[in-house]
């Protein structure tokens, strides 16, 4: 197998968001950067998502948007490159955007505006990219410079050699797009941990009777778990639920634990309920008259409540409306990785500098992105860790 000449100062592995992102902003320090990928095109994940407009960042990012056995690790990437930098970079090249709710940025003309925008970064930062390169072996040879190694990688397309090493293979998601285990593969190959791997922002099954019923329906409604709520639109589908409020709340549900559902977010069911004892009107028809007919037939199936409220005591009535805005359903699995639009878990934050991106106990090896143990909210918080994951690592090689 051929050998590469020269050497190059950084090698990226995954020309997605966070790798582009690395490799550019390295190139630009006057870094000889290579990056290298298996699949045909860059930034296959970037050209899909959004509904193909691509959600790039947020106007508004905190920690409090993420979701790691170590909450504090994105912290210092996160302050050091805000979405507001990102946002100019968009603007100097052009792309036009909107907002819209919750702070969530779209491309008005298409995600692979997004993805042409960081492949001329790359060019004008002097960055070679590698496409359909599959990545056989990386060898850490015992001489290097100080402290680093040299890693030998044997490539479809010859041997390449780098004393930084940059990870930025993403996750198991979206396996149709060459998702790849290539990252977690190689930090157990130089015992770094890995958090266990689950698919998230992702609908869940339910497997309730007649489930099927209600599929098509759509309505706000506030969704929890472990602590977490979120108001958004919530989906029935023939297996499940999904829609905003599900994808969110995903990220954080375990198997076994059960989510609380608010039908009415909007209003206070107790206090609605007990003035229809003081009227002597129905309960079913108020029911009906505040959810989609199908969803309120379906509950009312589920939770009857025989007599009129003016022949109930207040307590049942309180416990009947509060039940309504805590729906607790067990959900028997997720939509899995075909669906999920990022892996929860990942390489653990513990064991990587949040500064640099570094192994902790390995150097010149880097982890960026989604490989990560960093799992963000829905509305582009995603993309924005991997702009910011990638600038902390390429500022630092």
């Amino acid at each position: 197998m051929p050998k590469s000449d020269p050497a190059y100062d950084v090698i990226i592995v995954g020309a997605g968001a966070s790798g582009m992102m690395a490799a550019a902003t390295a190139g630009y320090r006057g870094k000889s950067v290579l990056v290298i990928d298996h699949a045909p095109k860059v930034g296959a994940k970037i050209r899909i998502s959004g509904g193909g407009k691509c959600n790039f960042t947020n106007r508004t990012v905190s920690s409090a948007n993420y979701h790691s056995q170590n909450p504090h690790f994105v912290k210092s990437a996160l302050a050091r490159y805000p979405s507001s930098l990102f946002i100019d970079m968009v603007e100097r090249h052009g792309i036009d955007y909107e907002e819209r709710d919750h702070g969530q940025l779209f491309t008005l003309n298409g995600a692979g505006e997004i993805i042409a925008m960081l492949r001329t970064e790359c060019d004008w930062a002097g960055v070679e990219i590698r496409l359909n390169c599959s990545i056989e072996q990386v060898t850490p040879l015992p001489k290097g410079e100080g402290t680093h190694p040299i890693y030998e990688l044997h490539s479809s397309q010859g041997i390449f050699t780098t004393p930084k090493l940059v990870i930025a293979t993403g996750a198991l998601s979206y396996p149709k797009l060459k998702a790849s285990d290539f990252g977690y593969r190689l930090a157990k190959q130089f015992a770094i941990p890995v958090v266990p791997l689950r698919p998230g922002l992702v609908g869940l099954r339910i497997g309730l009777p007649d489930w099927t019923d209600l599929a098509g329906i759509s309505l706000p409604a506030t969704l929890s778990c472990q602590g977490y709520d979120w108001t958004r639109d919530l989906l029935f589908t023939h297996t499940g639920i999904s829609g905003p409020a599900v994808l969110l709340v995903s990220n954080v549900w375990r198997e076994g634990l059960a989510i609380g559902i608010n039908l009415l977010p909007s209003i206070d069911a107790v206090k609605e309920v007990l003035a229809l004892k003081a009227q002597n009107k129905e309960l079913r028809p108020w029911l009906r008259s505040h959810l989609p007919k199908r969803l309120a037939d379906y509950y009312w199936q589920l939770h009857p409540l025989d007599g009129k409220p003016a022949e109930l005591p207040d307590d049942t009535l309180r416990t009947w409306a509060q039940a309504l805005q805590n729906w607790q359903i067990t959900p028997t699995g997720t939509d899995g990785y075909g669906k999920a639009e990022v892996t929860v878990g990942g390489v653990d934050t513990q064991a990587i500098s949040s500064k640099t991106m570094e192994a902790l106990t390995q150097k010149g090896l880097y982890f960026i992105g989604e490989v990560l143990d960093v799992t963000g909210d829905l509305g582009g918080y995603n993309f924005q860790w991997a702009w910011a994951s990638g600038v902390a690592c390429g500022v630092a090689v």
